[in-house]
């Protein structure tokens, strides 16, 4: 019996030392970038959820936090390093655009154009910079896609169970994975080739999948499924990445680069129509598929950022024949000054290029959020250490630290130790289930925490400080008021619950 699918094709050869040595430079430029700004709120908090190792999180699988515990093993303290895997990643994004594009019959110079169009992108610069769940999502999406088309352009059918373990360690990362799959078997459904759908491979690698991502499962089940209280958190607005529903097809041209919406339009419009590429059409439905359900369920403008490899490498053969036409020297000028525009502009928005001191006088921020969120968190934590230090003696031993957010525990956490300051608590996502202060009187620094809120559980509420990034930065830590609180009115039992958030 055959174990291949769809025609087989004679495919270019690969330029491999060019596709590796364009992985290389985007490699190179994120690990020196790394070590500028700081930590963003994120990664904080994810070096702190690798100490408290779990088969989940409320608003997480395991894999990114293992990663930042064997990160934090090897090199404990070093920004550098927890950027070093992203910035392999995206590498490795860039590399798998250009095979994708071998797949679907570019040739060598189509590959490296693929290749480039995903380098100098906004949206991998983003993820590759900043060590977090959505850089190895990217990855996983693309190295996914290359095998799908594979198989579905004459591969071994076998290949399904290598999509199944991958989309399995996927899983493990982040859900938002699943959805490629899922658009992907609606589209075979839509356009064919359904005979795929009785591949006994395909559905061997689902069992894979479901295995492998199993634990997350079953840990999530056992407490209550809170990633989906999370996920209409996030639909409602609840999140610092969160647009306007109104947005999100807008944003759609600016995820590549504005100049190069031809290239990943015309690898759609390709994926669609073009007779050659029949046989993976269902990768082009997938496009309009998830565009709708995101839209329809107020998904982040980013979740389609996974298909932009796919569509950047069936669009590269058509820019390559543009290209080729006409008055092919002052075409190859314009699309040479499309990619070095769309790397400076990816590069001043998404890495820290521009001076610190500057970055708030910049529309920087209100483009990219993370980038505020990467500024302040030493000088934050020095901001609570005075306040401790001003305490009357008696009551710094018995101090305790409450902090609003993850970010802000975080903070507290990777800087606090170093100037003194007690274990910080919270109630926000994983920090919650991570243990509740003890059942003493101490006095309370509480730092993002609405004062109404504070005001039912103590009896003596004060302003003691404001926090103030030094650099005017309108982060969302800029301008937080810190209070002193005394006279705790219910047992930390009891509050506990009501301070718990998901968000």
């Amino acid at each position: 019996m055959s174990t291949r699918l769809g025609p087989t094709r004679r495919r270019s050869d690969v330029r491999w030392r060019a596709l590796l040595g364009i992985g290389a430079a985007v490699a190179g430029v994120l690990v020196l970038a790394s070590g500028r700004y700081g930590y963003h709120r994120d990664e904080l908090y994810f070096l702190q959820a690798g100490r408290h190792l779990a088969w989940g999180y409320p608003d997480q699988p395991p894999l990114t936090p293992f990663l930042a515990r064997l990160v934090s093993a090897v090199a404990p303290d070093s920004l550098v390093a927890v950027r070093l895997l992203p910035a392999l990643a995206a590498a490795g994004v860039v590399v798998l655009t250009g095979l994708i594009a071998r797949e679907l019959g570019a040739d060598r110079g189509a590959q490296l154009l693929a290749a480039a169009c995903m380098a100098v992108s906004a949206f991998l610069l983003a993820v590759g910079h900043l060590f977090g769940t959505s850089a190895f999502d990217l990855l996983a999406w693309t190295a996914l896609s290359w095998l799908t088309v594979r198989v579905l352009s004459g591969g071994d059918e076998r290949l399904w169970l290598a999509v199944g373990l991958l989309l399995g360690v996927g899983l493990l990362n982040k859900t938002l994975v699943v959805f490629l799959p899922a658009g992907v078997l609606l589209g075979l459904v839509v356009a064919g080739p359904r005979q795929v759908l009785r591949s006994r491979w395909l559905w061997l690698g689902t069992v894979i999948a479901v295995a492998v991502w199993a634990p997350n499962l079953a840990w999530q089940a056992a407490n209550d499924w809170p990633q989906l209280e999370l996920s209409r958190g996030i639909a409602a607005g609840g999140s610092g990445t969160s647009e306007p529903r109104e947005l999100f097809l807008p944003f759609q041209l600016v995820l590549i680069s504005p100049v190069l919406v031809p290239v990943w339009l015309a690898g759609l419009l390709r994926l669609l129509r073009d007779p050659a590429l029949r046989h993976v059409r269902a990768l082009g439905w997938a496009y309009p598929i998830l565009a709708a359900a995101f839209l329809l369920t107020g998904g982040k403008p980013y979740y389609l950022g996974g298909l932009y490899p796919v569509l950047l490498a069936a669009g590269a053969p058509a820019a390559v024949g543009w290209l080729r036409r006409g008055k092919p020297q002052l075409r190859r000028a314009a699309m040479a000054g499309g990619l070095a525009l769309s790397a400076a502009v990816s590069a001043v928005l998404m890495l820290p290029v521009v001076p610190v001191t500057a970055l708030g006088s910049t529309p920087i921020i209100d483009v990219n959020y993370d980038a505020g969120e990467t500024v302040g968190w030493p000088r934050f934590a020095a901001t609570i250490a005075d306040l401790h230090g001003a305490l009357p003696a008696a009551e710094r031993p018995g101090a305790v630290l409450l902090a609003g957010n993850y970010g802000e525990a975080g903070a507290l956490d990777r800087y606090g130790p170093g100037l003194g300051l007690p274990r910080v608590f919270s109630g926000h996502n994983a920090y919650w289930s991570w243990g509740l202060p003890p059942e003493s009187n101490g006095v309370v620094i509480a730092v993002g925490v609405p004062i109404e809120q504070l005001e039912r559980f103590f009896g003596d509420v004060r302003a003691g400080a404001e926090i103030n990034n030094g650099v005017d930065v309108d982060n969302d830590e800029q301008g937080v008021a810190v209070y002193v609180c005394r006279d705790r009115r219910q047992p930390w039992a009891g509050i506990w619950p009501q301070l718990r958030r998901l968000g």
